[in-house]
């Protein structure tokens, strides 16, 4: 790749910024990720890249200022961790893991021949979660969150076998012990078989996708009940706050934590050097598809603990200890047919389908193409020969067309929809070709309509995507104000295959539960492209109905009134003007609110020293997110702006804070940092 100019770094770094923290959020906080994790370190890798080459340039939302995601849309109790909770930095080869020993003896300044002693251990791909003890007594468990707050799992956490409630032996006063929740391969098949069984109907029958995500969505759960009855298992991995320290090593502490009663890896061991983590690497690695849980790696510490505490910290990870993630695992196998698949906003998706194979211990059959140009740069055809890569176990992917220079006739993207035959275009600048059909487009009404219900969306429970798609094929759903009109299908409801009248009758109470719903998440449930659920907040808090937001919008003055709220640009103005243009579009939109009655969207504020305010925040924040600080800073009544202006009246600086803070200092606004603000928060409540 040849080096960018500084505009094109600027524009990347941007790019790849919102990139990582959408996967980050996908990942730790909806156990849902989109993408393996060596495309995600790819992607860091990249941004790395630039950071180093334009330092200047460095953001303060930089993800190498991000630990994990926040959980300010988690419906359990937040905790603020009294020591962060960091992340690591990672290693891809063995000289990697070379430069990392390199760089504690240059950091250490240690004398030549100075022994550099390492524990190393397997890397459990599970949840992390940071148990408190005071007294030897559990009293409080929490996920890992963004570092600095996380989610309160306690009792969830007091039904995992594996965790005492109380340590053995002499522990000390208050000690958090930190380490991943996971669940074992065995035991993840046996749930899986056992949802399938307890379903009433097999095809409603909800099915994980891997451990981690079955460990993940089985302690996030708000009745632990839930919890208790799923086979989770803890292995501690280090320690957060602790009073006092059974021994001067990693491994001297990890040993005192394992004689209190929790478990620690077996695979753990205390090596000299370089060479000697290396051979333990290789060792796991070899034994990797035999252990009873995933892994993706080995995490090596200093061991010396005042080496540790010499050493310190970057922004998310300690300098003292990396983790060796392993290559991706790969097969060879033969693509027997590329199929397009339609999405709700219209976009074609190409999904590879193989002759099945067995990729680390899973079997493989279809892969995602993601887009045209990914097929164009493969080459690839059906009838090639192909190498598959599963990394992370997530999501599968072809890396190499074998056969590129076999003559097989070339694959010609559609330029019609498959599902309704309308053009199918890339608009300029994207890659992502997309049905322009819009909602006569029957694959883009179903996927709209699953959207419509999905859980971030109006979160109807009992309409799951088997349902919709059944009632959609039956001819009772074409529209979101269908949904509302089921009642009306009832009695030909409970004679389909898997209904019980119970059951029914629970799908309708929860629709009719729905007749008033937030007027935000109406409004992204729509499936309005570039309207997210950020966006959707933004421009209700700002209009209060839907109504008033679509005259806005339809409006010759909509553009230029929309782009003046902080977080909307011309994309989104463009994506509404557009949305509301359509005459099909305007009568989905009356049809709906003639059965929804969604109340004025209100944010609730209290008084305080910055009502009325409006407050910039920049820089790295170091004990919430950026969105946690500025919805504290809107619930008393302030207005968070994303740029400084001669209107704003106070700016809250972090570490990196840059051009803001310079324009601030220019315009004479106030500035203060993230403790003064605290102060401020803490003084109005």
């Amino acid at each position: 790749m040849t080096s960018p100019n500084e505009a094109d770094a600027a524009n990347e770094l941007m790019r790849l910024a919102k990139a990582i923290a959408y996967h980050n959020k996908r990942y730790h906080a909806e156990d849902a990720p989109e993408i393996s994790d060596a495309d995600y370190d790819a992607l860091v890798r990249r941004n790395n890249e630039l950071e180093a080459a334009f330092p200047h340039l460095v953001r303060a939302d930089s993800p190498n200022a991000q630990v994990g995601a926040a959980v300010e849309g988690s419906p359990l109790s937040k905790v603020t961790h009294a020591k962060r909770m960091m992340s690591l930095d990672n290693a891809f080869s063995d000289e990697d893991v070379e430069d990392f020993v390199a760089r504690v003896r240059r950091f250490l300044n240690l004398p030549e021949g100075t022994r550099v002693a390492l524990t190393a251990e397997d890397k459990i791909d599970g949840l992390s979660c940071s148990l408190r003890y005071e007294k030897g007594l559990l009293v409080q468990a929490a996920t890992r969150g963004d570092g600095a707050v996380g989610e309160d799992v306690t009792a969830n956490v007091r039904t995992i076998s594996d965790i005492p409630m109380q340590l053995s032996g002499d522990a000390p006063l208050v000690f958090e012990i930190r380490g991943e929740i996971y669940m074992a391969k065995t035991d993840f098949v046996a749930l899986n078989a056992r949802l399938l069984a307890d379903a009433d109907d097999p095809e409603k029958a909800r099915q994980f996708a891997n451990p981690r995500n079955a460990a993940a969505g089985s302690l996030r759960q708000k009745d632990a009940i839930v919890t208790a009855s799923r086979p989770l298992r803890f292995l501690a991995h280090g320690w957060g706050e602790a009073s006092a320290l059974p021994g001067e090593t990693q491994y001297d502490v990890m040993t005192a934590i394992e004689g209190w009663g929790v478990p620690v890896s077996p695979m753990l061991i205390r090596a000299d050097g370089a060479s000697e983590v290396l051979a333990h690497y290789h060792k796991i690695e070899s034994q990797r598809s035999d252990l009873p849980y995933d892994i993706d790696g080995v995490v090596y510490k200093v061991d010396r603990l005042d080496w540790q505490d010499r050493m310190g910290f970057v922004a998310k990870a300690p300098r003292w200890a990396i983790a060796h993630k392993f290559p991706a695992e790969q097969a060879e196998t033969t693509l027997e047919a590329i199929d397009i698949q339609v999405g709700r906003t219209g976009k074609l998706t190409p999904v590879g389908r193989l002759k099945p194979v067995t990729v680390g211990g899973v079997v493989v059959s279809n892969v995602t193409l993601h887009n045209r140009d990914e097929i164009a740069r493969l080459g690839v055809r059906p009838g090639d020969r192909v190498k598959v890569q599963r990394a992370g176990d997530v999501i599968p992917q072809i890396v190499e067309n074998l056969t590129r220079d076999v003559g097989l006739p070339e694959y010609r993207f559609p330029e019609h929809c498959p599902d309704c035959g309308s053009e199918a275009v890339a608009e300029d600048g994207e890659v992502d070709v997309r049905c322009t059909g819009g909602l006569i487009c029957p694959a883009q009404r179903v996927e709209r309509l699953k959207h419509f219900v999905s859980r971030a969306a109006l979160d109807i429970e009992g309409l799951g995507e088997k349902t919709i798609q059944e009632f959609f094929d039956l001819g009772w759903l074409h529209s979101p104000a269908d949904i509302f009109r089921l009642k009306l299908h009832r009695a030909e409801i409970l004679t389909r295959e898997g209904w019980q009248e119970k059951s029914v009758d629970n799908l309708l109470t929860a629709i009719e539960a729905k007749r008033s719903p937030d007027a935000a998440r109406l409004l992204f449930a729509l499936g309005i492209r570039h309207v997210g659920a950020v966006t959707a907040r933004d421009l209700l808090k700002n209009f209060m109905t839907l109504p008033r937001l679509r005259e806005i919008a339809s409006s010759d003055e909509g553009e230029a009134e929309l782009t003046q709220i902080d977080g909307i640009g011309p994309v989104v103005a463009e994506a509404l003007r557009e949305f509301f243009h359509e005459p099909h579009n305007v009568a989905v939109w009356d049809d709906l609110l003639g059965q929804v009655a969604p109340p004025d969207y209100i944010v609730e504020t209290r008084a305080s020293s910055v009502s009325g305010k409006t407050v910039v925040f920049t820089g790295a924040l170091e004990t919430m997110s950026r969105d946690e600080a500025k919805a504290q800073a809107e619930a008393w009544g302030a207005k968070a702006a994303g740029s400084v202006s001669a209107k704003t009246d106070l700016v809250v600086a972090g570490p990196g804070a840059g051009s803001k803070l310079k324009k601030a200092q220019e315009l004479g606004i106030d500035v203060i940092d993230e403790a003064a603000w605290a102060v401020i928060v803490a003084s109005a409540g």
